[in-house]
């Protein structure tokens, strides 16, 4: 291993000796940093350390074609000092070699992991194949740039998507990025996302059932040409139950003598005991059951949950002139009706299964008798009268 005061010339000079396939020069005033000439004629630039571990280890800097000295002095140099400061270059660059790609995290890690405990996964699945993985798939996680995710999140927003959608690839985005670093998956030591700012959505919709509506809607459901929608809808605003909870109940989940219902899965992913109402009860009671049938709704043709109502209900909702109105409304008029007859936002976020007050506060609605009574009852607090008209009267 003979030492040479590396330059440009010697470089260009340097033979493999008779008889080797390839000799190492060292260079005299970097240590470590060597000149490989292979009896090939092949020339190739490396640098030779102990790690922290005193293990030795080669970083290889390039080929003398592709790399001119002066550049590999240069890189020699830098990465010497590196390895003064305890790195290993060898190591970070064999780490750099295993980076997945987005889609190969998303395919072999991510989705088996939100497959046990995610109930949503498939929206998951569908949002990256759809938004995400055409313009990152193939970008290992390393590659991905705050700047790109910008642009593609504006981009969508450009091409007509809707702001919540647009929002929902960024935060899929971000949870992924945010489980990657967390299991230390290499490339995730940044995460692009995070200066990219959400859109504000203001599309919260609200729609309530008033009393004559909910009366048009029940004639509209005695002929409905499914059996099981005249139960189905007003155990949905009698309870404030999601559509999917009470179609997949079952018998077992209900303790009629203590009024309760035990939901064993919500979508907050914990068991919840929804109270029932004296009107629920008196529902229940006219429930059909069939031997052998667990089933609280199913179908009748099958005896298993219906997977859609959509259809009936459409019919019914048109007939009762209410097409706008969807099945999820039917429980913010449940939490409408609760507030509008003096419960507490408290008391409906219990009801409703809510893990925040704030998202109890969205779907409780006061009518307009309820803020008129309530203004008529502040003014009539001051103790004065305030019409001159009703003055004069009193006088």
């Amino acid at each position: 291993m003979p030492n040479a005061n590396l330059d440009a010339h010697f470089v260009r000079m340097a033979i493999c000796p008779d008889g080797k396939n390839k000799v190492d020069y060292y260079d005299t005033a970097i240590t470590g940093f060597i000149l490989e000439v292979r009896a090939s004629g092949g020339k190739t630039f490396h640098l030779r350390y102990r790690d922290q571990h005193g293990k030795q280890r080669q970083h290889k800097i390039g080929d003398s074609k592709s790399v001119s000295f002066d550049k590999a002095r240069q890189a020699a140099q830098v990465l010497r000092s590196r390895v003064v400061l305890g790195e290993s270059p060898s190591d970070e660059r064999k780490i750099k070699r295993t980076v997945p790609t987005l889609a190969e995290f998303f395919q072999e890690r991510y989705m088996p992991f939100i497959k046990g405990y995610k109930k949503s996964w498939a929206s998951d699945e569908s949002y990256f194949r759809n938004h995400v993985q055409p313009k990152f798939g193939d970008c290992h996680l390393d590659q991905i740039t705050q700047q790109s995710v910008i642009e593609h999140h504006h981009a969508m927003r450009a091409d007509g998507y809707a702001a919540a959608t647009c929002n929902r690839v960024l935060v899929l985005m971000r949870y992924m990025y945010n489980v990657a670093k967390k299991w230390k998956i290499p490339g995730a030591e940044t995460n692009p996302t995070l200066s990219a700012s959400m859109y504000e959505l203001n599309n919260a919709r609200e729609r309530y059932l008033t009393p004559e509506e909910t009366q048009r809607l029940r004639a509209a459901l005695e002929h409905s040409g499914s059996s099981q929608l005249k139960h189905i809808v007003p155990l949905l605003l009698l309870t404030g139950a999601r559509k999917r909870e009470l179609l997949d109940a079952r018998w077992e989940h209900f303790d009629l003598v203590r009024r309760s219902w035990r939901i064993p899965t919500s979508k907050s992913g914990k068991a919840r005991h929804v109270p029932l109402s004296t009107a629920v009860l008196a529902i229940l009671e006219q429930l059909p059951r069939w031997e052998g049938c667990p089933h609280l709704v199913p179908n009748p043709k099958t005896m298993k949950p219906f997977r859609s109502v959509f259809a009936s209900w459409d019919i019914a909702r048109k007939q009762a002139g209410l097409s706008e109105l969807r099945m999820h409304d039917l429980r913010h008029s449940m939490a409408s009706n609760m507030v509008n007859s003096g419960r507490s936002i408290y008391e409906v976020s219990k009801v409703l299964g809510h893990a925040q007050l704030k998202t109890s506060q969205r779907y409780s609605h006061l009518s307009q008798e309820t803020l008129l009574a309530a203004v008529d009852a502040a003014a009539d607090a001051t103790g004065t009268i305030w019409n001159p008209a009703e003055s004069v009267k009193t006088a």
